[in-house]
């Protein structure tokens, strides 16, 4: 067995633990492989174990290794997806729209206009998460939840034709106590709730929160989407490309 097949199955077995505690089906929490600054190889590797959804965090990284996702993206009776769940400038939008399934990482109404301009040129329906910030780490993006901001983004979306809101995604602080990580992970949850009574037309079904050191947390607050790189991949090397 590989250190892929190995990790795979501890984490696994750790998330059905999790869901068994928090009482939640293992069906109700989808794992997204996090393959950043991993090879085209890797992915397909962690493809061949049952892996079909995949996050990556640059447009030029992964524009690197789509030549040869090719047959695992569109040929295969398990086609894999591959979103990008990293900030995302607006003058990328083409790129990534061209490159990616899904948009995990929106955060201003710009940049919907603008992807969904991208995305009604060339005939696609683009799956987005709207990215909130709820932590004051100033390196973090996202969405200020009570901005103006984001009032008029969640107006705006409905007219937004060619872009598909699926949910909310956040990343909580790091290297804080538990008790502040469920209360960002719990803040998310709420957030969807109002914005989901609120804006009726909206789908807001995915709550993406929860990465290899907090997953746990995550699951007991309700993800439905947890974003795991390292716990399954190994340490990873910095990216050393352009962004």
């Amino acid at each position: 067995m590989t250190r892929l097949a190995e990790n795979l199955e501890w984490l696994e077995a750790e998330i059905a633990a999790v869901c068994r505690r928090a009482g939640r089906s293992r069906s109700e929490v989808e794992l997204m492989a996090v393959s950043k600054t991993y090879p085209a190889a890797t992915l397909a590797e962690a493809a061949a174990l049952g892996l079909t959804l995949f996050g990556e965090n640059r447009v030029q990284e992964f524009a690197g290794k789509a030549p040869e996702l090719v047959a695992l993206r569109e040929g295969s009776t398990t086609p894999i997806d591959v979103h990008l769940i990293g900030h995302l400038q607006s003058n990328k939008a083409q790129r990534a729209v061209e490159l990616f399934d899904a948009i995990d990482s929106v955060d201003s109404v710009r940049l919907a206009e603008r992807l969904n301009e991208v995305a009604g040129r060339l005939g696609k329906r683009l799956p987005v998460l709207l990215e909130v910030k709820l932590s004051p780490e100033e390196t973090k993006a996202g969405l200020d939840p009570a901005s103006a901001e984001a009032a008029q983004l969640l107006e705006r979306l409905p007219e937004l034709i060619h872009l598909q809101p699926r949910g909310l995604m956040t990343i909580a602080p790091f290297g804080v106590p538990e008790a502040e990580t469920r209360a960002c992970f719990r803040s998310l949850r709420t957030w969807r709730e109002r914005w989901a009574g609120a804006y009726p037309a909206l789908a807001l079904d995915v709550l993406s929160m929860g990465m290899s050191g907090d997953f746990a947390l995550a699951i007991e607050e309700g993800a439905t989407r947890i974003r795991v790189g390292t716990a399954l991949f190994g340490k990873r090397s910095p990216y050393m490309g352009p962004a």
